[in-house]
Order: structure tokens, then C-alpha cells, then sequence
């Protein structure tokens, strides 16, 4: 599957999803600059992404322990989400973010 990313700069990148990954560990693997401080543990906001192209609305809400996690966070949009809690599958084919300020 694929996932758009844009880093920090701005550039694009295109990404090979991996069925049960999460996309903390895509675009970590990727060199995007996501520190995941915490491993994916939902303990941090290191791995805070801005969905785009609608896809915040595709996806299941965040559930109360990221919402907490984000409101720690700097940089808070409405399409922001911690990318340790979005476990990819084949429905995500092409799914798209932008990660977010450290």
C-alpha cells in the first residue's frame, strides 16, 4: 500500500505501507524525522502527523488516551492525529500526512 508523506520541509515522499504497521513505524523507517520517543505506546506526541486529503475523517476517532496525548502537544490542528495509533491496512491504500513541528 502507499502512503504520501510530507516531512518537516515540505517534500513529498511516497512510502510502501506494510499491512500492521503503524504509520509511526512507516515513516520512522523512512527517515522523516519521527521520533517515537515512546515506541508507539501512545506515552508521547513525538510521532504527531496532520492527516490530509480527507483521510481524518476515513479513519476511526482517536481514542481518549491519544486525545490526551495531543493535547500536550504543540502544533494541535483538527486533522491532527498520533501516527502510533493508526494500524494500516489495505483499506489505506494512499493514505496521506504531513508530520508535524518537533
Amino acid at each position: 500500500m502507499k502512503i504520501i508523506a510530507k516531512d518537516r520541509e515540505g517534500n513529498e515522499h511516497e512510502l510502501e505501507g506494510r499491512d500492521g504497521w503503524t504509520l509511526m513505524e512507516i515513516l520512522r523507517e523512512g527517515g522523516l524525522g519521527v521520533a517515537a520517543e515512546c515506541g508507539g505506546a501512545c506515552a508521547c506526541a513525538t510521532c504527531h502527523v496532520y492527516l490530509t486529503d480527507g483521510w481524518y475523517e476515513k479513519l476511526p476517532p482517536p481514542s481518549e488516551a491519544e486525545t490526551d496525548m495531543l493535547d500536550m502537544a504543540l502544533g494541535v490542528e483538527p486533522n491532527s492525529r498520533l501516527s502510533c495509533q493508526i494500524t494500516l491496512d489495505e483499506s489505506m491504500d494512499g493514505i496521506a500526512c504531513t508530520v508535524a513541528p518537533e
